[in-house]
């Protein structure tokens, strides 16, 4: 992050005390005013700020914290995409656990909460970058905080080194497209196969820019190019693991960030499920539960997600030695599993998208399930449905953050629930 701009500090009012950190990684002040939440600022902190409504833009530190760093990325305070890198990591993971904890709390859950698992392992193995134009040049890259101008990405320190070269191979495609659109979003991921490269935002290609694209695939050494739903090269299966399996991701699918956020979630879902012979893996997305939990017991995998389905369902049959894994195409927003297709489980495991599984946990407060396995990447939905199955007779037994999302405001949560006898 650039040194604060001292010019016309005059200008800038008061200085004002940063007392806490709010949940979107953003300091808090509190001025003449009210509330007023500033980036790049740490609790502790004085502060010269630009003002707009309750938004700040830090102008000058007047006094700064024992617990900030320096960043390790020289885009850090440019780019929207990390918020926290100047936070003394102790601090950091303290902050991220009580996020988990205050969203508990505040739905009047008393539960301990365990200590952060750093799940950044070598870094994220999915980049999405935006394309835009400047005076006839594709640029790629993320936005600005607050802001709609791309910063035009030569490197980005927190991907897999396999994505070092995400964003010129974003600018080559972009540049086939110049005249022809105003943006695209590329999103390329680093599989066993090499990488997967995905790209939205444009229908109907030229036969002379399918042969463009083509040849950037060949050029990059890509496993799969794919837009929107026309395959334009693939060249190897774009593959990741998942416990003996090999899943093929469809185009554009989910997957978990890094390959160490998914070994992580897995592996706690894997322990609290010991000994469980028949468990629903809902919200399955491509099966990085359900592939790993069926070494052990059979499983009923549920997702809305057809070609995610399809997908768990191929890796199943093409893997020995597992259990059977029965899948189901289903909005469990719409159509969740009821108490009484509930009765057969020995467990229920779910991990449904930021939105949170509310239905489905409405559904599960009146079950006989015996333990309820929760996933969420949201700590304010996830205590929200804690409550919905506490309400039902459940009991937190355990509750553990895992933070994939290194350096974000992002954290994901593993919990566990108890049917109370």
């Amino acid at each position: 992050m650039s040194d604060p701009v001292e010019k016309n500090l005059k200008h800038r009012g008061q200085p004002l005390y940063i007392d806490a950190m709010g949940r979107r990684g953003e300091g808090i002040a509190r001025g003449e005013e009210g509330r007023v939440f500033v980036p790049f600022t740490l609790p502790g902190e004085t502060v010269l700020i630009e003002r707009e409504g309750d938004r700040g833009f830090l102008a000058a530190l007047v006094e700064q914290s024992a617990d900030r760093v320096d960043p390790f990325c020289r885009h850090f305070g440019r780019c929207g995409g990390c918020a926290l890198q100047h936070w003394r990591y102790e601090a950091y993971a303290a902050w991220k656990c009580a996020l988990v904890t205050t969203a508990l709390r505040h739905q009047g859950i008393a539960a301990e909460v365990g200590p952060l698992i750093d799940a950044g392992g070598e870094g994220r193995r999915r980049i999405a970058l935006h394309v835009r134009y400047h005076k006839g040049q594709a640029q790629a890259g993320f936005m600005e905080p607050r802001s709609h101008r791309l910063l035009d990405l030569d490197a980005c320190p927190i991907v897999v080194p396999a994505l070092a070269g995400a964003a010129e191979l974003a600018r080559a495609i972009g540049q086939v497209f110049q005249g022809a659109t105003r943006s695209l979003d590329v999103q390329i991921t680093a599989t066993d196969g090499g990488l997967d490269c995905h790209v939205k935002g444009l229908r109907g290609l030229s036969l002379d820019q399918r042969m463009d694209v083509a040849r950037i695939a060949e050029a990059f050494d890509l496993a799969r190019l794919t837009f929107g739903r026309e395959l334009i090269a693939e060249r190897r299966p774009p593959l990741v693991s998942m416990g003996a399996a090999q899943v093929k991701l469809p185009p554009g699918g989910f997957l978990q960030a890094t390959a160490a956020g998914e070994a992580a979630l897995s592996a706690l879902v894997e322990e609290l499920t010991a000994g469980m012979r028949r468990v629903a893996d809902l919200f399955c997305g491509v099966g990085p539960f359900a592939l790993r939990l069926a070494a052990r017991a059979r499983i009923h995998a549920v997702d809305a997600d057809a070609a995610a389905v399809a997908a768990l369902t191929a890796a199943a049959r093409a893997t020995s030695g597992l259990k059977p894994i029965s899948a189901e195409m289903r909005d469990l927003f719409k159509r969740p599993l009821l108490a009484d297709e509930l009765a057969h489980f020995d467990a229920v495991v779910f991990d449904p998208p930021r939105a949170g599984a509310e239905a489905q946990a409405r559904a599960l407060a009146t079950s006989s399930v015996p333990r309820v396995i929760a996933v969420s990447c949201d700590p304010a939905t996830f205590a929200r449905d804690a409550a919905v199955l506490a309400g039902g007779g459940y009991r937190v037994s355990r509750v553990v953050p895992v933070d994939q999302f290194k350096w974000s405001a992002h954290v994901e949560t593993v919990a566990c629930f108890d049917r109370e006898r």
